[in-house]
C-alpha cells in the first residue's frame, strides 16, 4: 500500500507538468482548430531558457532561491512567449486560409527547425542542474518503505493549481476570455462585431507559450537534465494527454495529462519500464475507440 501511495504521488507530479503543456495544445485547437506541433519544443526551449537565468544568477551570486525562482519564472515566460508570437506569424497566419494540412507541415517544420536551432546553440550532450529544492514530508514509515513529498513535488502540484485556476479565471471572466472563446465559435462572425481576430490568436499563442515555459521549469527542476530532444517525446505525450481529455477542452487537457502520468509511473512501478509510452498510447486508443471525442469533450457541431 505505502509504494502504491509513493507511485500516486509521482504519477500526479508528472501527470501535473504533462497537463500544463497539454492546455497550450487545446487551447490553439480549440481557437483556430489547429495542433501547433511545435509546441513542444517550446516547452523544451522553456526548460533552456530556465537552466541559462539558473546559472547566470549563481554567476552573479544570488543565492536565495525565492527570488531566483521567480526571476527565472518570470525570465523563461518572458522569452517563450516571443518565441509563441514568432511562430503563429511565421507559421499559422500566413497559412491560415490555405488548405488544412499547409499550416500542419509548416509546424512540424518549425518544431524541426527548433530542435536543431538548439542544438545548434546549446549543443547535443545533457544539461544537467543541481538540486536546487530538497527535502519533504515523511507521509508513511513502517520500517519497510517510506512514503516521502517533497517539496518540490508540492511546489509543482500547487504551481499547476493555481496557474489553472488562474486561467479559468482569464477565459470565464474577462474580455480577452470573451473574444477566445468568440473566436472558438466563429472567428468570422467575431472579427465582424470587431474583435480582433490576429491579436486574439497571438495572445492565445503567447499564453500557450507561457504555460510551456512554466512546465519546461518544473521538468528541469524535478529531473535535473535537459537537452533538445525532450520537447519530442513530452509534447507527443502532452498532445496525447490534450487528445485523451479532449481536445479543445481546457479542463480535459489537465485530467489527460494526470491520466497520462498516472498510467506512465503506474506502469513503470509494477511492470516492465521499457513500454511504459506503449501502455499510455494503448490507453488512449481505447478510450478513443468508445469514445472518439476524449473523456470531457464535445462532439464538434458542423456550421452551415
Amino acid at each position: 500500500m505505502e509504494y502504491f501511495i509513493q507511485q500516486l504521488i509521482n504519477g500526479l507530479t508528472l501527470g501535473a507538468i504533462y497537463g500544463l503543456i497539454a492546455i497550450g495544445y487545446s487551447m490553439v485547437y480549440g481557437i483556430i482548430g489547429m495542433i501547433n506541433f511545435a509546441h513542444g519544443e517550446i516547452f523544451m526551449i522553456g526548460a533552456f531558457i530556465s537552466l541559462i537565468v539558473v546559472l547566470l544568477l549563481n554567476s552573479f551570486g544570488l543565492s536565495w532561491l525565492p527570488a531566483v525562482l521567480i526571476i527565472v519564472l518570470v525570465m523563461a515566460m518572458v522569452f517563450t512567449s516571443l518565441y509563441g508570437l514568432a511562430i503563429e506569424r511565421i507559421a499559422y497566419r500566413p497559412l491560415r486560409k490555405s488548405f488544412r494540412l499547409a499550416p500542419l507541415i509548416s509546424a512540424i517544420g518549425m518544431s524541426i527547425f527548433l530542435q536543431n536551432y538548439m542544438q545548434l546553440l546549446q549543443g547535443a550532450r545533457v544539461k544537467p542542474l543541481q538540486p536546487m529544492i530538497t527535502g519533504g514530508f515523511t507521509l508513511i514509515d513502517d520500517g519497510d518503505y517510506t512514503v516521502v513529498l517533497s517539496f518540490l513535488q508540492i511546489i509543482i502540484i500547487i504551481t499547476t493549481t493555481i496557474i489553472v485556476i488562474l486561467f479559468s479565471f482569464i477565459i470565464y471572466k474577462t474580455q480577452l476570455g470573451r473574444e477566445q472563446r468568440a473566436c472558438a465559435q466563429d472567428r468570422v462572425m467575431a472579427e465582424l462585431v470587431g474583435i480582433n481576430v490576429d491579436t486574439t490568436i497571438s495572445v492565445t499563442f503567447i499564453i500557450g507559450a507561457a504555460l510551456a515555459s512554466v512546465a519546461g521549469f518544473l521538468y528541469l527542476l524535478y529531473y535535473g537534465v535537459v537537452d533538445f530532444f525532450i520537447g519530442f517525446l513530452v509534447g507527443i505525450k502532452a498532445f496525447t494527454a490534450a487528445v485523451l481529455g479532449g481536445i479543445g477542452s481546457l479542463p480535459g487537457a489537465l485530467l489527460g495529462g494526470l491520466l497520462i502520468g498516472l498510467i506512465e509511473v503506474f506502469w513503470s512501478a509494477y511492470f516492465s519500464i521499457e513500454y511504459k509510452d506503449v501502455a499510455a498510447f494503448s490507453i488512449l486508443v481505447l478510450v478513443l475507440i468508445f469514445r472518439p471525442t476524449g473523456l470531457l469533450g464535445r462532439p464538434e457541431i458542423e456550421k452551415v
